[in-house]
């Protein structure tokens, strides 16, 4: 075991260091921390400060991109809106000018079939005035020979022939509602 004895004067401690190293270890100390605080630290510090300013640009682009994007998004949604009740407005007119349309068609054909019944009614007015006028000449002719052998003389006159006929066939005109009557009652 070794002792704890006082040392001599001269003799040094191996755990303590002698002076002039402490002074000449403060000095490199010094020197090296002043170079490292004057040349080194400065760039550190650029370095950090770069990284930052790139990392707080980056966050504010992606920021503003984000804002863009929420904007652009905002306007999009409007749009689609926008179309949207643009397009119902538009399926409502197209509903409104097929009901107008369909009104229309209806209007016109109602329209053309009373013309045609119109037409119709004047040709069949016109075919029983033509039926009626030959029918007369037809029945005039028969009614004067019919006439003429009843009475035995000739109803060779055209004003005599005239008044039979038109007298027979004012007869048969009275005559015909009479019967066309009766013939309904009896339905």
């Amino acid at each position: 075991m070794t002792s704890m004895t006082p040392l001599a004067a001269g003799e040094q401690h191996i755990l303590i260091p002698a002076v002039y190293d402490i002074v000449w270890s403060a000095v490199c100390f010094l020197i090296i921390l002043i170079a490292f605080w004057k040349l080194l630290l400065p760039k550190f510090r650029k370095v950090l400060d770069d990284r930052a300013e790139a990392i707080q640009g980056g966050i504010e682009k992606a920021e503003k991109i984000q804002a863009e994007a929420d904007t652009a998004l905002a306007e999009y949604q409007k749009q689609l809106a926008d179309g949207r009740a643009e397009a119902a407005r538009l399926r409502a007119e197209a509903q409104e000018e097929g009901a107008q349309i369909i009104a229309e068609m209806k209007q016109q054909a109602t329209e053309e079939s009373e013309r045609i019944i119109a037409a119709a009614k004047v040709q069949i007015e016109a075919e029983r005035q033509a039926a009626m006028v030959s029918l007369r000449s037809d029945v005039g002719g028969l009614a004067t020979d019919l006439a003429s052998r009843i009475v035995g003389e000739s109803l060779t006159d055209d004003t005599r022939s005239a008044s039979v006929v038109d007298r027979f066939i004012a007869d048969l005109e009275a005559s015909a509602p009479a019967s066309a009557g009766a013939a309904s009652k009896e339905v």
